[in-house]
């Protein structure tokens, strides 16, 4: 008789596997095979933040950290820092591949309604991004939650010339929306960016101009999704996350991209509008 050949099973996906209490895995309402892991860490209080008398709070003061935190992690990566009053992410160059030191930088606050303020330049050819309504997703790139507001060196890094109609320039729904007026300014400058978010209608500024305009949740938010990067035949979980971007609660993190480039942001303000 034969010896009885044991297999093993494979070992679970640690992505997949819910550890300690701010983990929780999800399974999809629409699609069983589709899971992911959510964290939520505790929150900052708002309270020990300045505010000026319109409501705007600052959430970067040119001084302190305070608030901000790596994304899936609980340390603020050392290569990000101060550098003369700016946020700065010393990059790696080696694009989204990012070392262990470096990550996503998100605030520890979860907004909703807001319209934030900010500066930002660019080293000759970087890429960077702001996200809006982030989830933490254990083991994923930020950008699988979350909608950016592309940071770019135009003349360039080749992304500029990516894309369809230059959606992936500075100040553009990245792969989505073209920013118009294409107005940044060249790298080494500093340009002035906002974005808006109210009940899922999404405005991008760049230097003064509206530039880029989208509603969440609506029919047209999944058709741009379904032709894009993220639509669901090409990257399931990113398109079930986007097309809920916020989650439940339609509210998350706001971040900045670490893409191996050194980076510049200074004078982040928001004012919530719930």
């Amino acid at each position: 008789m034969p010896a009885e050949v044991k297999v093993e099973a494979p070992a679970p996906d640690p992505n997949l596997v819910a550890d300690g209490p701010y983990e929780k895995l999800i399974t999809s309402a629409t699609d069983s095979t589709l899971q992911y892991v959510l964290i939520e860490r505790p929150q900052v209080s708002l309270d020990s933040f300045a505010k000026d008398k319109s409501g705007v709070i600052t959430l970067f003061d040119g001084k302190s950290m305070k608030g901000w935190r790596g994304y899936n992690k609980d340390i603020i990566p050392a290569r990000w820092s101060i550098d003369n009053g700016a946020l700065k992410i010393t990059g790696n160059g080696a694009g989204e591949a990012q070392s262990n030191d470096g990550g996503d930088l998100i605030f520890a606050y979860k907004f909703k309604n807001f319209r934030l303020t900010f500066e930002w330049k660019a080293s000759k050819g970087a890429n960077s991004g702001v996200f809006i309504l982030a989830q933490e997703v254990k083991g994923q790139p930020i950008f699988i939650s979350s909608p950016e507001y592309q940071l770019l060196d135009n003349a360039n890094n080749p992304d500029a010339r990516a894309g369809l109609d230059g959606n992936r320039q500075s100040a553009s729904l990245y792969d989505m929306i073209p920013a118009k007026p294409q107005n940044s300014k060249p790298f080494g400058q500093w340009n002035t960016g906002a974005i808006e978010v109210y009940q899922g209608s999404v405005f991008y500024e760049q230097n003064g101009k509206k530039v880029v305009e989208y509603h969440l949740w609506t029919p047209q938010w999944t058709d741009m999704l379904q032709k894009s990067k993220f639509g669901k035949s090409v990257w399931p979980l990113a398109f079930e996350l986007l097309n809920n971007c916020g989650g439940d609660n339609h509210e998350g993190y706001i971040g900045f991209q670490d893409h191996g480039c050194d980076v510049w942001l200074r004078n982040i303000k928001i004012k919530i509008t719930d």
